[in-house]
């Protein structure tokens, strides 16, 4: 990722953060990665005057981190030989008066454990899906904060093009899969994909509509030909238990289940082609209707892969209470302070020092939460090649292990925390980052660190 940041030692503090964020023990901001990895106090500007640095070149980065990924894992999971990426939102709650993009955003969450309307951050995410013994990694590619900041009126892009662009950003050199919720069902996603060759698997709303294609008889006439034919509404095809089949379920991580699906091939007037819509009826989970827009890959195969879209929710947990990916804590001194319960700040409206200084403290934002990602995927990668190494620095207790099952984020970080004084002590004279960071330890607790204490 190197060829991401202009100079070396924008470079050298990246990696820094990264090490941070992976061996710190706490969530407290950039305070905490000065603490994991002793530096001394007085470097707290020069960290944090890194994230905001125009050295990183963000988008490249990103594009270099999905290679990389592309690259390390020996296993990503394919599908006719496209690579699988899921793509969710998340919103985080920030309460912080004076925090560029914040503002009032509403949950629509079935949990009572979530309040129906917070101050903060609305973010869209890609991840890939990679195999990793027997278990099913999302490894994360990019975030974007896509909400609370309007920079010009005649902007009508809306979230699904966001979605294409990070997608885009994310610079996956070959065709894909990408796996959504019931929000992504959209003519833009779908336009967006196809035109890179990549399918979309998703959820679709019951009271979705499609139309069975038009069969024309006798000679034709004069004008355009006719598409579509008799409007289907698509709950309907879950009425008919005659036409449906019987199969084991394909879902990730049940066993002993039997499903009754039905797919049927329709055009959708959202985006005007034939897509391939299932039926799904569970025995515990209800009913669903997914579609497709690949006609070559078999039902069962896209029950499989939507079934597999939580993977990103779990990736996303991780990266709030393991992580500390979206632990940020910037504030900017001369923003004008957010009233409670704003809506979108309109920036056409301020000068253009103002404009830039919002712009520098979301880059800041950006290179953090993609720190925290390059965190979280590095992890991923130790549990899913070296998981022996891994339980054998591992240094503490776990009442289970589970066969088969490669190790948490929370067990490798573990695992490196025990791991990085011995580093750091004996490749100070051989390792370039090892003497970047002796160098700028706090003497005081230097020989704290060199106990592991």
């Amino acid at each position: 990722m190197r060829p991401a940041f202009s100079r070396l030692r924008s470079f050298m503090w990246f990696a820094t953060v990264v090490a941070g964020l992976t061996v710190r023990t706490d969530l407290l901001g950039v305070t905490s990665i000065v603490r994991a990895v002793k530096l001394r106090p007085a470097l707290y500007g020069k960290l944090l005057g890194s994230l905001h640095s125009d050295a990183v070149q963000l988008d490249r980065l990103t594009a270099l981190w999905a290679q990389t990924v592309l690259r390390l894992f020996p296993d990503p999971l394919r599908v006719n030989g496209r690579p699988v990426l899921v793509g969710d939102g998340i919103k985080v709650a920030r309460s912080g008066r004076k925090m560029p993009g914040v503002k009032l955003l509403h949950q629509q969450s079935d949990s009572n454990t979530k309040p129906e309307y917070i101050m903060g951050h609305s973010m869209q995410a890609a991840s890939l899906l990679v195999r990793a013994a027997n278990s099913v990694f999302a490894v994360p590619l990019a975030v974007r904060i896509h909400e609370g900041l309007v920079w010009t009126n005649r902007d009508r892009r809306t979230l699904l093009d966001k979605m294409i662009s990070l997608l885009g950003i994310a610079s996956v050199q070959e065709p894909f899969y990408f796996v959504a919720d019931a929000f992504y069902a959209a003519g833009k996603i779908v336009k967006g994909l196809r035109e890179n060759d990549n399918h979309l698997v998703t959820r679709v709303k019951t009271n979705a509509v499609a139309c069975a294609p038009f069969v024309h008889e006798g000679a034709r006439k004069r004008g355009r030909p006719r598409r579509y034919g008799e409007k289907v509404k698509l709950r309907s095809l879950l009425d008919d238990p005659q036409a449906m089949q019987y199969a084991p379920s394909p879902v990730y991580g049940e066993h002993n289940v039997t499903i009754h699906y039905r797919a049927c091939d329709l055009l959708w007037p959202a985006c005007g082609q034939l897509v391939r819509f299932v039926a799904v009826i569970h025995p515990g989970r209800g009913s669903c209707l997914l579609m497709c827009t690949d006609l070559n890959l078999d039902a069962i195969e896209i029950i499989r892969l939507y079934g597999l879209r939580f993977k990103i929710e779990y990736s996303f947990k991780q990266a709030v209470h393991r992580i500390g990916t979206f632990a940020y804590h910037f504030w900017m001194q001369d923003m004008k302070p957010l009233a409670r319960r704003s809506s979108d700040q309109y920036m056409h409206r301020e000068s253009l020092g103002y404009r830039n200084a919002v712009k520098r403290k979301i880059h800041a934002y950006h290179v953090f939460m993609q720190a925290g990602i390059v965190c979280q995927g590095l992890l991923q990668y130790l549990a899913a090649v070296f998981p022996s190494l891994v339980w054998n620095s591992f240094g503490s207790w776990l009442r289970t292990i589970r066969p088969g099952i490669p190790p948490s984020e929370l067990v490798v970080a573990n695992a490196l925390r025990q791991c990085l004084p011995e580093f750091l002590v004996n490749s100070t004279g051989t390792h370039f980052f090892a003497k970047f960071i002796a160098e700028r330890q706090d003497p005081e607790t230097f020989e704290m660190f060199k106990l592991g204490t």
